[in-house]
């Protein structure tokens, strides 16, 4: 603690030493700073020396760190050395591990997903199983982030695992090696249809703009491809390099991109795209919801200013803000906002209001009065404030309460792994259907298993009844209350029939992740998505197309 004590002093002293002697501009800010300073070592001393109980220095430190940031923006980030693998892996896509998504069951981390060609695959562990020790020492009681640090690794060391399998009776031993894993940010690219082509793009990491060059290029060369499905639904983002390179893709060489503009004069710039495109004319239809942000949003932002593609969807999560990461001591980091982005039109998608917005994470509502008009290329009105506003708006479907229930309550990632083990093999993933059979099957699985839900009506009656007894009129229509009660009641055997339709989705994608992996459960899903529906029809129709651009025919 002293040594902490002793470095916030000498930080300090070294401040006023050298305003003192001009090194610092003697101003109202490098005073304050100074001041503050010195304010903050004599605090931090005092709590040090009469706190009545002891105090962890580095916790009390980090967070007031945390704190001080938080009231900037929500991107401005302190990163310890604790911290930095975890931010390597955001920016790259890449850590030393097994490959795999795991989470808690119980008492345990069980796997639920391995990743296809990596070490957990290699060594044949598969969803489901139940890790009970690492390395000859019980884990019984460990969260999934606990195991996850136990899991990761310097690439070509070894890690013993001990697991659990429902079909067997014995622990299986396995040695799995540790390897560099690096995620694709493509985790599915393929036809929809004999012209249409779809690549999905899940991070803005290091090189995914190759990527999908690569998947661009792979589906042009061995198809008819008269338009792209090109999905962004639910990335958070990145690098903004990668976002320039991407939109480079499909917009002319020299053309602007973005612009940046911050406190730093000289760090401002405009980035243009410094290659030739691969494709200026095809048709695109952009997907987005208020899960794609940042790096997201400048792509998306740009092929609307430039009226390049149609955007479809809801609106952005509004992130025009740019982060630059500097060095701290002991190697940590602080990654700071440095500037605001600019997209071709003129516009900052950032959200005006940081804190408050809705619970899906969108963009809250804005007053008319604070929000700007611009224009894109051919002249369309785009607006700021928050977030980038689709060309079309396909708002998406809901589950209902029963469905989000058996998915939460993890009985369909149970049943799969039931499944799996009852069945060798399916048909491919554009063949694979859940049958009656199957169905009838699941149902009968649910029979002994705990899992229920509350619906709308019922919540909004509990208030009402609430604030009936409040009123002190419960006596008067208690009757009136339970016979409505009664017959809103959500019957689960009812339910599972009359949403089996989309509980039947649910099962399908889940069992053709344990047969296909990542690839596989990403086209099954796309399968029975409205959004890309939506878009199907759009790209083929090239007079609405058109119309929506509101290009000259």
């Amino acid at each position: 603690m002293k040594k902490v004590s002793s470095r916030i002093k000498i930080i300090t002293v070294v401040i006023i030493a050298a305003i003192i002697t001009g090194f610092i501009a003697f101003d109202d800010e490098n005073f304050q700073i100074a001041k503050n300073l010195d304010i903050y070592h004599t605090l931090f001393r005092e709590l040090n020396l009469y706190y009545v109980d002891e105090t962890d220095p580095g916790d009390l430190v980090k967070k007031s760190i945390d704190e001080m940031l938080q009231s900037l923006d929500p991107y401005t980030v302190y990163i310890p050395e604790s911290k930095m693998e975890d931010y390597r892996f955001m920016t790259t896509g890449q850590y030393g591990g097994i490959g795999a998504l795991i989470r808690t069951s119980g008492d345990f981390v069980i796997i639920s997903e391995p990743y296809e060609g990596f070490p957990a695959f290699k060594a044949g562990l598969k969803a489901g199983d139940k890790i009970v020790e690492i390395d000859g020492k019980s884990v019984k009681g460990k969260n999934s982030q606990d195991i996850s640090k136990l899991l990761k690794g310097e690439p070509n060391t070894e890690i013993n695992l001990s697991i659990e399998r429902i079909s067997k009776e014995k622990t299986i031993e396995l040695k799995v090696v540790r390897e560099k894993i690096q995620i694709s940010s493509v985790p599915y690219s393929g036809m929809i249809d004999d012209n249409i082509g779809y690549i999905r793009l899940s991070s803005f990491t290091e090189k995914c703009s190759k990527e999908v060059k690569k998947a661009f290029q792979l589906l042009k060369k061995d198809n008819d491809l008269k338009g792209l499905v090109f999905d962004l639904r639910g990335n958070p983002g990145g690098l903004l390099m990668e976002a320039v390179a991407i939109s480079n893709l499909f917009v002319p060489k020299g053309t602007e991109v973005v612009s940046t503009k911050g406190k730093v004069k000289q760090w401002n710039r405009t980035y243009k795209a410094t290659d030739d495109a691969l494709d200026t004319e095809i048709p695109i239809a952009v997907l987005v919801n208020s899960g794609s942000a940042s790096a997201s949003e400048i792509v998306s932002g740009v092929i609307q200013d430039l009226d390049r593609g149609v955007v479809m969807g809801t609106r952005t999560y509004g992130k025009g803000l740019v982060q630059t990461t500097r060095d701290l001591s002991y190697n940590s980091k602080l990654k700071i906002t440095t500037a605001k982005y600019y997209i071709p039109s003129g516009r900052c998608i950032q959200a005006l209001d940081y804190t408050h917005r809705n619970e899906d994470g969108s963009v809250g509502r804005i007053p008319d009065s604070l929000v700007s008009e611009f224009n894109t290329k051919g002249g369309r009105s785009v607006y700021d404030g928050g977030g980038v506003m689709p060309d079309i708006k396909v708002e998406p479907q809901s589950l209902s309460k029963i469905s989000v229930s058996l998915y939460r309550k993890n009985l369909v990632f149970d049943y799969a792994t039931q499944f799996q083990y009852a069945n060798d093999s399916i048909l491919p993933t554009g063949k694979f259907e859940l049958n009656d059979e199957m169905y009838n099957d699941f149902v009968a699985f649910l029979i002994d298993k705990e899992y229920d839900y509350t619906l709308e009506s019922e919540k909004i009656l509990d208030d009402l009844e609430t604030a009936i007894k409040k009123d002190k009129y419960s006596d008067r229509i208690s009757g009136e209350i339970e016979d409505l009660r009664s017959k809103l009641a959500h019957d689960k055997d009812k339910d599972l029939q009359l949403f089996n339709s989309e509980i039947r989705d649910l099962l399908r994608e889940e069992i053709i992740s344990r047969y296909y992996y990542q690839r596989g459960r990403a086209k099954a899903m796309i399968m029975e998505d409205p959004l890309v529906d939506s878009a199907l029809v759009v790209l083929k129709n090239k007079e609405r197309y058109n119309s929506i651009l509101e290009v000259e025919m």
